[in-house]
């Protein structure tokens, strides 16, 4: 009687541990994929957002303008408002005004001053933009090593069963073998798209996060060229 090779009767057919460590290899396939499109979506957002904000930025408009924009935006927001350069300007400038209008105050601790909460944003945007991406590498690294568990756990079975018959032939242990390869095959298949996936979204976020800090930069300047106009309204 030929052994069923199909690969649903494959998978049935397996050892319990093999089948716990085909079902974890599936979940963490599926919770991959769904982090790579969702982190997809951001960067694409992020880079949108980025792109919009510097084009209102460097239009020339009024910065005080400007402010009451991004500020009436994020409060008509039903999603936590601005993020990115909209975040970093509106928390630079409201600091900057602040302590200009506390008074007595030296010029380069105004801009010191409002440098410090960019930075403290800026932090909270690095940290937005590489969530996921931790997970991503952890399945990337760990997954064809629990697919080669499964694997070695599989065959040695398969090679046990025989020392229960006289002769042992490769039809004998051909399913056991080809069952065991199946999680090797899963720990691949969710392993490959997380190290494409990550190495792809790292280097995106690298280059977002050196646009928002030059972006700080830049603003940092204006401030200080602001903060020696000792006759600028802010």
């Amino acid at each position: 009687m030929a052994n069923d090779l199909s690969m649903l009767s494959l998978v049935l057919n397996a050892s319990l541990l093999v089948q716990a460590v085909m079902a974890l290899l599936l979940i963490v396939s599926l919770i991959s994929w769904t982090m790579i499109f969702q982190k997809g979506l951001m960067v694409r957002r992020a880079r949108a957002a980025a792109a919009e904000f510097e084009s209102r930025f460097w239009s020339g408009n009024d910065l005080t303008v400007l402010y009451r924009d991004v500020t009436n935006q994020r409060d008509m927001s039903h999603h936590g408002g601005n993020a990115g350069m909209a975040r970093i300007f509106e928390s630079g400038f409201k600091e900057f005004v602040r302590l200009r209008k506390q008074g007595g105050i030296d010029p380069m601790a105004v801009v010191e001053g409002a440098q410090r909460v960019m930075r403290v944003e800026l932090s909270r945007e690095i940290e937005r933009l590489e969530t996921q991406l931790p997970f991503l590498a952890t399945v990337g690294s760990t997954s064809p090593y629990i697919g080669l568990f499964g694997t070695v756990w599989g065959i040695m079975n398969a090679f046990r069963a025989l020392a229960n018959v006289n002769q042992a032939t490769l039809a004998m242990v051909a399913p056991g073998i080809a069952e065991a390869l199946i999680a090797t095959a899963m720990g691949l298949f969710a392993a490959i798209p997380a190290v494409v996936a990550y190495n792809r979204y790292a280097n995106d976020v690298e280059r977002i996060i050196v646009r928002y800090d030059n972006f700080l930069e830049e603003f940092s300047t204006i401030l200080q060229r602001q903060a020696h106009a000792p006759n600028s309204s802010m």
